[in-house]
């Protein structure tokens, strides 16, 4: 299976395979083209079935809760809001709990899970690391230990032009933490993908301490930090869909704006130089693309682990490892698959009470990841 070709600066057509004979190797142009045909089949196919599933999913997630909703009130309840049915086919009381209440929620599980999927494949392609995920450099961890100082002070239950201060003490965090990084990462003035590692490692390693020294200091605080910490979007609603909307879309604009230079970096420096790519600028760009993305994620939701792993790792199995049609389908599959586990979440328990999110998507996602890597290692040969 091939992973990425591309044209060389002396018009030779080069590809880098996956298998037993991993390398590069000349490549003829009519390979080049039946290979873009059969991707671009592919990637078609693909971007249909998930935006036909999101579309589904959105009316069929509103049906469940602790309070089961038959379909065709959804239904109805879509029709009135667009004027296609009148305004007594449906309690208004259905209406408000399916429009204001259960397709927020949905809202913001697509958008939570489409960021932390297009982050984790930024992420990945900077790094070159197929391991790599948003907490990869700290910046989840920065999120959370500045919601967990603001618990810890007191602000939980604070408000700030009509939204809650933890959002905005998690932004912060996480902002803060990058640019510990980005500072720690520095060697002779040039960022370097290992040394990045290696600060995330320390800075993520530092604050999750500090995080335990605030729950030791305050046990009453402590409930709330965990809960929060796990990650959850009970009680999230529209106004935390605006809050993180833009820095989402600036970090969607950013790294899809430079998808061909993350192609071209995960070839490695010195090839990207080569083929005119401003390495230090375009890896920061894209660093704060993928951290845009994964504060203004984890601000509203807490810490969801395993979406940023395991969704760009399957479709890179599936199309290859070019990165434009892989940021777009793994932020409609990471969408969906957030979606869908925050369902499980509010109805896995007989007695109506909800698990956080993000304990679902470990307990889901550990294995599946564990089974993507046995299949990857068996194709690869490896023993």
């Amino acid at each position: 299976m091939t992973d990425l070709a591309y044209k060389s600066p002396d018009g030779v057509f080069l590809r880098r395979t996956q298998g037993k004979d991993r390398g590069w190797g000349a490549m003829n142009r009519e390979d080049i083209y039946q290979q873009e045909s059969r991707s671009a089949r592919r990637f078609g196919f693909l971007l249909a079935g998930l935006l036909v599933a999101a579309l589904l999913s959105i009316l069929l997630a509103c049906m469940f809760g602790r309070l089961a909703i038959p379909g065709r009130t959804v239904l109805l309840a879509f029709l009135a809001q667009a004027g296609l049915a009148g305004p007594g086919s449906l309690d208004q009381t259905w209406q408000e709990v399916i429009l204001q209440i259960r397709l927020s929620r949905i809202c913001l599980a697509l958008l939570v899970g489409m960021a932390l999927a297009v982050a984790g494949t930024a992420f990945q392609g900077i790094l070159r690391n197929p391991l790599a995920d948003p907490f990869t450099l700290g910046v989840s961890t920065g999120a959370a230990c500045g919601a967990s100082l603001a618990i810890f002070l007191g602000l939980g239950a604070k408000t700030a032009w009509g939204l809650g201060l933890l959002p905005l003490a998690a932004l912060a965090g996480a902002v803060a933490a990058l640019g510990a990084v980005l500072a720690l990462g520095r060697v002779n003035g040039r960022l370097r993908r290992d040394t990045m590692v290696l600060a995330g490692i320390v800075v993520a390693t530092f604050l999750s301490a500090f995080i335990s020294l605030l729950k030791s200091l305050d046990e009453e605080s402590v409930s709330s930090i965990v809960f929060w910490v796990m990650g959850s979007f009970q009680g999230r609603g529209w106004s935390h869909v605006l809050f993180a909307l833009p820095y989402i879309l600036t970090g969607l604009v950013i790294v899809g704006l430079k998808a061909r230079e993350l192609d071209l970096l995960s070839l490695g420096e010195m090839q990207a130089r080569q083929m005119g790519v401003e390495v230090d600028q375009t890896r920061r760009l894209l660093l704060i693309g993928a951290s845009l993305l994964t504060a203004g994620a984890v601000a509203v939701s807490g810490i969801i682990g395993f979406v940023g792993l395991v969704v760009p790792h399957l479709l890179r199995m599936l199309i290859g490892a070019e990165h434009r049609p892989l940021l777009i389908l793994s932020g409609l599959l990471g969408g969906l698959a957030l979606l869908w586990s925050d369902v499980l979440a509010r109805v896995i328990l007989p007695g109506g009470e909800e698990l956080p999110v993000g304990v679902v998507t470990a307990i889901l996602g550990g294995p599946f990841f564990c089974l993507l890597l046995k299949r990857r290692r068996e194709g690869e040969g490896i023993g």
